[in-house]
């Protein structure tokens, strides 16, 4: 069977996950990332998981799972050594239609988390469709080796010259032009050695002259996009 990838949007989704362990830990801390809130059920927590519920990060019910723990979740993720409570919980779930994942259950998922590079906006992630999560986190690996964090630089970049190209009137094909130029430029090498001189002779080369290029620079290693 093939399967079909999405990017998810949660916006203050509730994401359910049953557990405490370090499993659940990592899936709390991804989904965290995503502007997920959370709700988690376990009677035992990480010491990281405690921070983060002292914290108002994360909602717990100190309980065995009951299906009302199910309300008005948009995703679910059962993270227990339990494995036919795992079970039990991915029925319920896939009952009311929800996204459900089980921890190394493939058979009660609807849907497999991938291993993921993140670089800031840049997302790669790596799926063996559940066959072989020890193969995606060695692929992983070399990825993260060779996306370094120049590409999150890099799309701060781009996020900022996008808005200030497209506000100058310039004709589609000139816009288009500019952004393959800048991508297949050196820019991302210079980046990576924090090289601001470089980075702004290479733009000054493609950009239209009336931009002010260390500004843009600037702006992007600070975040500012």
């Amino acid at each position: 069977m093939s399967y079909y990838p999405i990017l998810l949007k949660f916006d203050g989704k509730t994401a359910l996950i049953v557990g405490g362990g370090k499993v659940a830990e990592r899936k709390v801390e991804a989904l965290l990332q995503c502007g997920a809130s959370i709700r988690i059920v376990s009677r035992e927590l990480t010491s990281k998981l405690k921070a983060l519920i002292e914290l108002g990060r994360l909602q717990h019910h100190a309980e065995e799972f009951k299906e009302k723990y199910l309300d008005n979740a948009f995703l679910v993720v059962a993270a227990t050594d339990d494995k036919q409570l795992n079970h039990r919980i991915s029925e319920s779930a896939r009952k009311r239609g929800l996204l459900i994942n089980a921890v190394d259950q493939p058979d009660d998922c609807n849907f497999f988390v991938p291993s993921i590079v993140r670089r800031g906006d840049l997302l790669i992630a790596i799926s063996t469709s559940g066959k072989s999560p020890a193969l995606a986190k060695k692929i992983r690996k070399e990825l993260e080796n060779q996306y370094g964090n120049a590409y999150k630089i890099f799309l701060n970049l781009m996020g900022i010259l996008r808005k200030e190209i497209l506000s100058q009137g310039l004709s589609q094909e000139e816009n288009s032009r500019i952004f393959h130029e800048i991508v297949d430029s050196d820019i991302l090498d210079a980046l990576a050695l924090n090289n601001l001189a470089k980075g702004k002779y290479i733009l000054g080369q493609i950009l239209p002259r009336d931009m002010n290029i260390a500004d843009i620079l600037q702006r992007s290693f600070n975040n500012e996009v």
